[in-house]
């Protein structure tokens, strides 16, 4: 696997979704980030709202005691301007209802760790004095 290097000039499309839509039985946003990774992007990002309201004007939230609320999803993906262009007609494919915009960035860092694991401060096996 290649390790994507990515610094200065980038575009950000950020995806604003319904929580329970779906592509072929499964969750959109899943669908999404599975294509951006074999598509090759730097990097995509699921965050779930807590509030939130669209086109339909229903305001949706978490605060009510209803398992089948709808929450607002948003799926954040930086690339280059290029490649990210090239993603938009899958996006366009696979978004029925909800927004799509993007926005140019810089990005400042961009560093994954050298064993594609997540890095820790502390390992847990310092030694005792």
């Amino acid at each position: 696997m290649t390790t994507t290097r990515l610094t200065g000039d980038a575009l950000r499309v950020t995806v604003f979704i319904g929580e329970h839509d779906t592509y072929r039985h499964k969750p959109l946003y899943s669908e999404i980030v599975h294509r951006a990774h074999a598509a090759g992007l730097a990097g995509a990002s699921v965050f779930r709202g807590i509030e939130g309201f669209g086109a339909s004007s229903l305001i949706h939230t978490a605060r009510l005691l209803s398992l089948n609320e709808e929450l607002p999803v948003a799926i954040v993906i930086v690339d280059t301007p290029e490649r990210v262009r090239a993603f938009l007609p899958q996006l366009d494919e696979l978004v029925e209802s909800g927004l799509v915009i993007l926005d140019d960035c810089e990005v400042i860092r961009y560093a994954g760790s050298r064993s594609g694991r997540h890095s820790r401060r502390h390992s847990g096996k310092e030694k005792k004095a």
